[in-house]
């Protein structure tokens, strides 16, 4: 027999509750043709682990089960800041970059306060700022699917208290440049923090592109996101770090999930760390890849968006659920931001050739 709850009417949910939309995950891949089911719709990357950092964390496994994690992670701290060239104090862990984002908005905005960054970009924002009780200021992108940094600093007030540059940026793929930038910091007050969200970097082959660490090292009121979920292939772990100045960082610390980096990941991401020039091979594979897939959605009549990620955007506007539907009947799930656009993650080639097969007759 099962027991039946009786609805409440007791609850006082704190005011604004019913503002915050639940982060909404990529669609499972649904079964299509012959069986085949193929998720294309969370940027995660294709390949798994490398196998050196698989067998060191199976040996792992048992005794980090039962113990906290270290709070500290000294290890892959220390790694990082020698991987970066700064101090251990500028170094800030996560449950994946999305929540390292989290601290900074929590550390730098309060109630009223708010935060500025580009629309359509990592869907995250609006709900994280929304929790933080701040308002979130969605700039929109230009007519490239790019971030409007002009827009962007102009949008920024007396309450502004973190600006989010998402580069590469999400779902779009789209990068400023370095001028652009620095034309965007000389505008930016300092006492602003520029948050440069780089989970793509490794993808990124702009040249014009710039770097965040660079500008880490430049303006006092810079800070740099990064994560292993992507390139590094440890999404379902959910490591990611901030590079930030002591001051910001020792903020972030106060407002961090105690605990929330497991042993595993933090095990995970020093071997990971170690194996770059491996994994460095793979980053290219996928960004040949994305190129293929990038000509063949152009050869379909789609008009992709060039991109420095691990997807490719497809702006298709009214035409959007369409396109995510005929994938879905081949067994293909992609993010589909409906009167918007499409993102279709890069796959292993095979997957990639049943995304063009299914969008060859779309139009």
């Amino acid at each position: 027999m099962t027991f039946q709850y009786q609805a409440s009417t007791d609850h006082r949910f704190r005011p604004g509750l019913e503002r915050i939309a639940a982060y909404r995950a990529g669609k499972p891949a649904p079964v299509g043709p012959g069986g085949r089911s193929i998720k294309l719709s969370s940027n995660e990357n294709p390949y798994p682990p490398l196998t050196s950092v698989t067998e060191r964390l199976a040996e792992a496994l048992p005794a980090s089960l039962a113990r906290y994690p270290s709070i500290a992670a000294p290890e892959v701290t220390s790694a990082l800041a020698e991987r970066f060239e700064v101090e251990p104090d500028n170094i800030v862990l996560g449950a994946g970059s999305v929540e390292v984002a989290a601290q900074l908005i929590h550390a730098l905005a309060g109630p009223g306060d708010e935060v500025v960054f580009a629309w359509r970009s990592f869907e995250a924002y609006p709900i994280l700022t929304r929790v933080a009780g701040a308002v979130p200021v969605e700039v929109p992108l230009d007519a490239d699917a790019r971030h409007d940094l002009p827009a962007m600093a102009a949008a920024v007030t007396e309450r502004t208290g973190v600006v989010f540059v998402c580069n590469p940026n999400n779902p779009t793929g789209t990068v400023v440049s370095r001028a652009e930038l620095e034309a965007f910091m000389a505008a930016v007050p300092e006492r602003v923090l520029v948050v440069i969200d780089e989970a793509y970097v490794h993808f990124d082959r702009d040249p014009e592109s710039p770097s965040g660490i660079e500008f880490f090292r430049r303006y006092p009121n810079v800070a740099v996101l990064h994560t292993f979920s992507k390139a590094y292939g440890l999404a379902g772990l959910r490591i990611g770090y901030a590079i930030a100045r002591p001051e910001v960082a020792e903020a972030l610390r106060k407002v961090a999930l105690p605990f929330g980096v497991s042993r595993l990941a933090q095990e995970a991401a020093v071997l990971s760390l170690a194996a770059e020039a491996e994994l460095d091979e793979r980053i290219d594979d996928l960004v040949r890849e994305r190129a293929r897939l990038f000509e063949g959605l152009r050869a379909a009549g789609l008009e992709p968006v060039p991109s420095q990620a691990n997807f490719v955007w497809l702006p298709a506007g009214e035409e959007s659920m369409r396109i995510a539907e005929a994938l879905e009947r081949q067994g293909v799930s992609v993010r589909c931001f409906p009167g918007e656009g499409v993102r279709v993650t890069v796959g292993l080639p095979e997957e990639n050739d049943a995304v063009l097969g299914a969008l060859a007759p779309v139009n």
